[in-house]
């Protein structure tokens, strides 16, 4: 049975920086691709960034571009989001997801319905 499960939320001051993880387990993440999401209440989810096995390509949405990296640590079963340079409008609660695939979607990986495994996720403020 997958699971995903994040944490690593809280309440940070504009301008500082966050690391998020998601924890995985019941599948391999050597052959797994990750997805990290946000929403915020109104909206629909947005995808942040998608984070392909071994040597797929990794994606990142316009919004956080140059402000994240997706680091992952397969032997542990883990997946981070890392943001710098977090703004108020970066508020949101995040979630990672998977669909069980090796790589991210090129044209897809931003659309929450291509994922089958969601977590809980966890609340990012930004706020002084």
């Amino acid at each position: 049975q997958v699971q995903l499960v994040e944490s690593g939320g809280g309440l940070v001051q504009p301008g500082e920086s966050l690391r998020l993880s998601c924890r995985t387990s019941g599948l391999n993440l050597d052959y797994s691709a990750i997805a990290w999401f946000r929403q915020v209440p109104g909206k629909e989810r947005e995808g942040v960034s998608c984070s392909s096995s071994n040597l797929g390509g990794n994606y990142y949405a316009d919004s956080v571009k140059g402000r994240i990296t997706i680091p992952r640590d397969n032997a542990e079963n883990m997946v981070y989001l890392e943001m710098t340079a977090l703004q108020p409008e970066d508020t949101a609660v995040y979630y990672c997801a998977t669909a069980g695939k090796l790589y991210c979607s090129r044209t897809g990986w931003a659309r929450q319905y291509e994922y089958e495994y969601w977590g809980q996720g966890t609340q990012v403020t930004v706020s002084s």
